[in-house]
């Protein structure tokens, strides 16, 4: 497309966007007050409901075969529109389920009541990934509304289990259902580099979580009359850590790094160009002062290009107020790791397990059970689904697009490259300070908006590309 022609595109779904601002806007703060927590079985009716207001919102901007999946777990949202033959497919993705909102005396308005400030939406989902999923919404309905087609051919699936393993996704499309036959995955559920640049993601790190579980005598005992003889799961869980990962922050499980796929000369003479401050991320954003990792690895290597190894929470013996001298039977530890191109959750998993194995000290039971892994995904910028996203948003932005890696996981991102053959098209539209899975989470309400025309223009440049 031309870009004077593509302009004019552009500025009919402004209008369109700005003419139905008020309604957008009141859709999301219904969505949003909808404690969808999958994690909590007792919001499992609030997370159905989210489901259905989802199905009610695609049916309503005129997608066709709009259904809830049900299966074991939370339902799957489907909707489609394929009437533009001889088009690309795209399949879009976003999840309806949010992450606990603990602890609620830090938020500064109800999680569930949505409250806009300056010019953020502040409430448990606005930008992971309730707002994200609006925005993929309203991008469709501007050109049925408005147009009465779509330049390209579009599925939603839209799932309620993403921040729980996303289980009843995964089986889904690892049945590779002859529905889902598309050219790529769009998922926005990422964020700008920075405010007003726009951002491509190109890679996400991988997961393995479980629980690494430490069991010494039958019962808990008497510290004064067994300590010193009794072994104590607690200090074994310490020294089993300490045995993973040295204190300079290197992981020394057997065979780990082997796999790591280290990043190009030409990507990280692009990040190096990338507008960040360490000072101000140190001090504002990550609130520390100091950061740790890896010697001789940036900071954008360390968190985009290297595999981690987290201890999230450690569970065992008294806690309470006051005293009780116990050596407990039991103690649990919960564990992550983040794993790289090109890592392998399965074989990651194991030499975790066998790791944690052989430095069990004497006296005790260990094992690492594994609670859900993902895979890494990274994808060729130069992709040509990648490479119209770029050029849709430097029109849209006014900016050079710049491709970055995340450090989280995505782990649809993984599945739709391992079972559906497609690449997954990052683009996200939160920003950094968003509080992703902390207390005061919000969405800056100009990129809900510039979120729709970038994700309008890209659909249009598609229809007039010839791509699979």
């Amino acid at each position: 497309m031309r870009a004077s022609s593509f302009i004019l595109a552009l500025n009919r779904e402004v209008t369109y966007f700005e003419r139905n601002r008020e309604r957008i806007l009141q859709e999301l703060i219904e969505f949003l007050r909808i404690p969808s927590i999958s994690t909590l079985p007792e919001h499992q009716g609030d997370v159905r409901r989210a489901a259905e207001f989802a199905a009610a919102n695609l049916k309503a901007a005129g997608l066709e075969n709009v259904e809830l999946i049900e299966g074991r777990g939370n339902p799957l949202v489907y909707a489609d529109w394929l009437k533009a033959p001889g088009k690309p497919v795209l399949l879009l993705y976003g999840h309806y389920d949010v992450q606990p909102p603990d602890p609620l005396e830090e938020w500064k308005s109800p999680p569930f009541e949505p409250e806009i400030r300056g010019g953020d939406i502040f409430a448990r989902g606005a930008s992971d990934d309730k707002g994200q999923t609006l925005i993929l919404m309203k991008a469709v309905e501007y050109f049925l509304q408005e147009r009465g087609e779509l330049p390209v051919n579009v599925q939603f699936l839209l799932e309620g289990e993403e921040e729980v393993g996303g289980e009843h996704i995964a089986g889904y499309v690892a049945s590779k259902p002859p529905r889902l036959k598309a050219g790529a995955a769009v998922i926005c559920d990422t964020e700008l580099f920075a405010p007003g640049l726009p951002t491509l993601c190109v890679g996400l790190r991988g997961i393995v979580y479980g629980e690494l579980i430490v069991e010494g005598a039958s019962h808990d005992l008497h510290s004064g009359v067994y300590g010193g003889v009794a072994p104590n799961p607690i200090m074994a869980i310490a020294e089993i850590l300490t045995a993973l990962k040295d204190r300079d922050g290197r992981i020394l499980i057997p065979g780990f790094l082997d796999r790591v796929r280290p990043p190009s000369p030409k990507e990280l003479e692009a990040w190096s160009r990338l507008p960040f401050d360490e000072e101000e991320y140190k001090r504002k954003e990550v609130g520390v002062t100091e950061l740790v990792g890896e010697p001789g690895y940036s900071v954008f290597e360390r968190t985009w290009a290297r595999p981690t190894l987290e201890v999230h929470g450690i569970r065992g013996g008294f806690t309470g107020e006051g005293a009780k001298t116990v050596i407990p039977a039991k103690a649990l530890a919960k564990i992550s790791m983040r794993l790289v191109a090109d890592q392998e959750p399965d074989e990651a998993a194991a030499q975790l397990a066998e790791a944690v194995r052989k430095a069990a000290p004497k006296g005790v039971r260990a094992e690492f059970r594994v609670i859900h892994g993902a895979a890494p995904s990274l994808v060729d910028p130069e992709n040509p689904f990648i490479a119209a996203a770029a050029e849709a948003l430097t029109e849209t932005f006014g900016r050079e697009t710049v491709f970055i890696r995340s450090g989280g996981s995505i782990p649809i991102a993984g599945l739709f490259d391992k079972h559906l053959g497609i690449p997954s098209v990052l683009m996200g539209f939160g920003l950094p300070d968003d509080n992703l899975h902390a207390p005061n989470e919000k969405f800056h309400l100009p990129n809900l908006f510039k979120g729709m025309e970038a994700v309008a223009a890209y659909f249009e440049r598609l229809g007039r590309e010839a791509l699979p």
